[in-house]
This record gives C-alpha cells, structure tokens and sequence, in this order.
C-alpha cells in the first residue's frame, strides 16, 4: 500500500489526538510527524517530504469558527498544492465542512473518528490523488540537485537523509568512485537550515601539507613564499554553511591531527598568526574507503573518525541498485538531449536491456558519461544497444575467470595506459573517458610510476 510508504504530519493543539494519531498510524505509515503549533508548518513541510497532512479546524480560539484550519489549509496548499489535506474537526456541520473542501481540502472527519474509516480515507486518497508520487521517489533540493533512486537501498537512505539533513550533525559519506558522493553532501546541505548559507567543497586528498593548512585555515601576508596578500580559509569561507571535505581518507596522519584540533576547539588560526578566528560551520566528509580499513590507526586517527562521523551514509554502487538504472538513464537522456539542443530521446529494448545487464564499475559517472556520448553520437532520437559504449575500464575480450586471476590493480593500470595513449597524453581528456577528476587520475599515475 501507498501509505506504507508515505509521510504523514499531523497537526492539532490536543496532545492527546497527536498521540492517538502518532500510534494509531505508527505501524501504517513510513513516518509520523506531529506538531502542535500551525506557525511551524511551513518548516515542517520544507524540511520533510510530507505526503498528506491531517489539519485540526481549530487553533487557541475563545470561538471555534474552523477559520483558523480554513487559514492553515490555504497556506498548505500556497507553498505545497500537491499534498494531501484531510481537515479535523468536533462539529459535523456540512458546510464548514463543504467549504473547507471548496478551500481545497481532500476530505474531512469528525472527533471522535473511527479508526478504521480514518486509515481506510487516508489509503484511498493517498491512492487516488492525481499524478501522485509517494517521497520516496526521489530526493529533489533547491537549486540542481536531484539524486533519483526507486531502489530500497535508495529509500532507506532518502528516508535517513530526511531526518539528519536539518540538523548540524556531522555526516561521513562512503562509497565507491562515481557513487554520487558530492551531489548528495549539496543535497544535504540544500535540505539543511544552512541552506541559504555558503557550501564549501574542498578536495582535501590532493592537497600538500603547506597547502592543506593554508586552503582549510587560511594565511597571512608573508607567512611563506608565495603568500602575497592574507587570505581566509575553506573553514572561514564557510561560515554560517557548509564545509565539504571530500577525499577525506587520503590526508596524512600530520593533516589528520591540525584538522582535529580545529574541530575540538571550534575555531582555526591562520598561517603566520597566533590569532584563534571562531568558525560556526557544518561537516560533511566523504572516501572511497570503507569504513573498516578507514578505522586503521596507521592510517586514520580513530578520534577524528568519531569527530566526522556523527552519522554515516554508504551511498552504494549502481550494481546494488540495478532497478534505478532506467530511471538515471532517462533522466541524463533527458538533460543532454536539452544541453546539445537535440530532439527529446528514448531507448529501444535492446538499448535498455544493455543498461541492465552492464554491472558499471564506473557506478553513475560512468553511466552519465555513457548516455552523454550516445546522445551526442547517436544519429536519431530513439537510442538503440549499438549507440551505447560503455568505459574501456571494463577490460574487453576477458572473461570473468580469466579477470579473476589478474589483479586489480594491474587491470586499472592497463586500462590508465590504454585511455592516455588513446588521448594522445591529453591528461584532461583521458580523466574524462575514465571517469575521473584530473586530480584523481594525477593519483593514480604517482601510484602506478606511469
């Protein structure tokens, strides 16, 4: 059922009907929000994927008219037309009750309800509402970024979203390369009461030891050689916002230990000062590594692992959500289709039955990139299986157990070798086709002595 995977709030100034509510839907629905007071609605409902609402007629009134309600559910439907609205009230008078329906309330029940009726009403509209979506469909910020997902995996991780994204709680985010890791930290921060506030990414992996402390904490006029003017901080540039440090796992032991220091004193001193500037910022953070090898003591202090991870989200490889596949497919056809100023396109069977058989290793990146240059190539609107290419780093001609036998790093070796001499030592271009940020593809040369 719909509701099962729905959001519903409830808003009453009886305590008691917000209990009654909260535990006759517990187990019905996905979440249940409550709220006694209606001032806090536009909040609740810019911060929470709320698909219907139950609103009480009567707020803190010497005279019960239901104006108040009738207010409430205008405003609803002024900042959110699509959800649902089922109106509470003591009287069963018929024309309060047509009005608030003319208003543009879903439906209307009568204290004390039946508990059944009242589950059965809210399924049935949830279930016929018009071009409904329950929120599970996709998380959708201010701003561009979306990140799509019908997959349970997704759900359990826009459901986890929803509830952390509002708060100032440090969030870890792993998973593998072209997992989505960054647009999820913007989709945090876009869901968050800093969203109006800056969001800083910093790509703290390739960053020196100099370097590190000069782009996070900032410097002063002449604190080393190239330092010609002061200049702030990441830290300080996010102020009041959000800090993103991606590539975290990579930072040295030494770079580990300044970054510490700041977040357990909440304030960074520039280079070439001895003056602490207080900072009121949000950490998120992000790695490839998991989580386990990333608590290695060698290699990661384990206090600063519990500073950044207050919560964690493991955004996992499209492999683990083959069901999204189509989805993410259409939406990247449908965005380079606009950004080449091509004709809307689509995917034959063959095409798409390609896309789900393909295990990605390149995750979303690399799918993004694969319909990026068949939308571009291809010579109609309907995409068929030839148009899509998939990444060289998929070693061709090997079968699985021949592959097995060979290490990995040696096939992404090769396949580093095999893209750079395609792009005729063109770096930019070959970290392109790779799926990678230059930065990244500089990593990987220094590792492999290419």
């Amino acid at each position: 059922m719909v509701l099962k995977k729905s959001t519903v709030l409830v808003v009453d100034d009886d305590i008691d009907v917000l209990t009654a509510v909260k535990l006759l839907l517990k187990t019905e629905a996905q979440e249940v929000i409550t709220e006694k007071n209606p001032e806090n609605l536009n909040w609740l409902l810019q911060r929470n994927q709320v698909d219907l609402v139950l609103l009480d007629m009567n707020f803190n009134s010497a005279i019960n008219t239901g104006n108040e309600g009738l207010y409430w559910l205008r405003k609803i439907k002024e900042w959110k037309p699509n959800v649902c609205v089922i109106m509470i009230t003591a009287y069963g008078d018929i024309d309060l009750a047509v009005r608030s329906l003319k208003e543009g309330a879903n439906d209307f029940v009568v204290k004390p309800w039946h508990n059944e009726k009242l589950i059965a009403t809210i399924k049935e509209l949830l279930d016929k509402q018009e071009g409904y979506k329950p929120a599970k469909a996709a998380v959708k910020s201010v701003g561009n970024t979306s990140i799509l997902g019908d997959s349970e995996v997704m759900q359990d991780i826009f459901h986890k979203v929803n509830k952390i994204a509002p708060t100032d709680a440090n969030i870890l985010i792993l998973g593998e390369n072209g997992t989505g890791k960054d647009l999820m930290a913007k989709a945090i921060h876009e869901r968050s009461l800093r969203a109006d506030k800056p969001f800083i990414k910093v790509d703290v992996g390739a960053l020196t030891d100099t370097l590190f402390e000069s782009e996070l904490f900032g410097h002063k006029k002449g604190a080393y050689t190239d330092a010609r003017e002061d200049r702030t901080g990441r830290f300080e540039d996010a102020e009041g916002g959000t800090l993103f440090l991606d590539e975290i796992g990579n930072i040295t032991l030494q770079q580990q230990a300044k970054l510490l220091t700041v977040l357990q004193n909440r304030h960074v001193t520039r280079l070439g000062t001895n003056k602490p500037i207080d900072i009121d910022i949000r950490l998120i953070c992000a790695t490839n590594l998991p989580l386990y090898e990333l608590a290695n003591e060698n290699r990661f202090r384990k206090d600063l692992i519990y500073r950044i991870n207050t919560v964690e989200i493991n955004m996992p490889p499209l492999r683990r959500r083959n069901e999204d596949i189509v989805i993410l497919a259409k939406h990247f056809a449908k965005m380079y289709a606009s950004k080449y100023l091509k004709p809307a396109v689509d995917f034959d069977a063959g095409a798409l039955q390609k896309l789900k058989q393909y295990n990605f290793p390149g995750n979303v990146r690399e799918l993004q990139y694969t319909i990026e240059r068949a939308v571009i190539m291809a010579d109609d609107s309907l995409l068929k299986s030839d148009d899509l290419i998939f990444s060289i780093l998929e070693t061709p001609g090997e079968s699985e157990t021949e592959a097995d036998n060979v290490p990995l790093s040696t096939l992404e070796k090769n396949a580093i070798l095999r893209v750079i001499e395609k792009n005729n030592g063109n770096i930019t271009r070959a970290a392109k086709e790779l799926g990678l940020t230059r930065t990244a593809l500089y990593r990987r040369l220094s590792k492999y002595d290419i």
